[in-house]
């Protein structure tokens, strides 16, 4: 890794430079620990990520807004975070942890935290990096809908009817959503 991949536009390390991803082959098969900013730099390795899809009582899905500080892909819009799992982390207890760091939710606002899908995807982010990642679809409805989001996490926050982003995707273009998002949600609506 050379300094020009690691180094922030203010010369500063990047925090994702000492952090580390698990490399993964096409069918989410463990292949050992790869440097997080190695797996999202040049033509990307294939590591193990997730994205949880947070819902309402009514069918509306939580959009956040990745703050403009993300190396990748900030001020998209996801639904709702994304991450990676460490050594040792199942989906679960990775999405039940973000879920708290990023927007301040708790496990006892929830009880049905489910794995619902995994597809690979590969795309790349103009002149920052890739992402080439076999993510797991997990989703939730909150039974309390209270938020303390943090703002070097979440940029922006939005409840949309999910049925209605899906099927109206020109109203919602100016959001500019995140490649795994679309993916997930295109292959919910199949």
């Amino acid at each position: 890794m050379s300094e020009d991949e690691t180094a922030t536009e203010s010369g500063e390390l990047h925090k994702n430079a000492r952090q580390d991803v698990i490399a993964v082959d096409p069918d989410d098969n463990e292949q050992g620990l790869v440097n997080r900013l190695d797996a999202h730099t040049g033509d990307g390795i294939r590591h193990r990520a997730f994205t949880c899809l947070v819902f309402d009582h009514e069918d509306r899905i939580l959009l956040a807004q990745r703050a403009p500080n993300k190396r990748l892909w900030d001020t998209h819009w996801d639904g709702t975070v994304a991450s990676h799992p460490v050594e040792g982390q199942t989906q679960k207890e990775a999405t039940e942890q973000r879920l708290e760091e990023e927007l301040g939710i708790t496990p006892d606002q929830y009880n049905d935290l489910r794995v619902t899908d995994k597809f690979e995807y590969k795309r790349y982010y103009p002149n920052e990096g890739v992402e080439w990642e076999v993510c797991a679809v997990l989703k939730v409805t909150l039974d309390d809908i209270s938020l303390d989001p943090v703002e070097e996490e979440i940029g922006g926050m939005l409840w949309v009817d999910y049925e209605h982003l899906n099927t109206n995707p020109r109203l919602y273009r100016q959001l500019r959503l995140c490649p795994w998002f679309e993916i997930a949600m295109r292959r919910d609506f199949e």
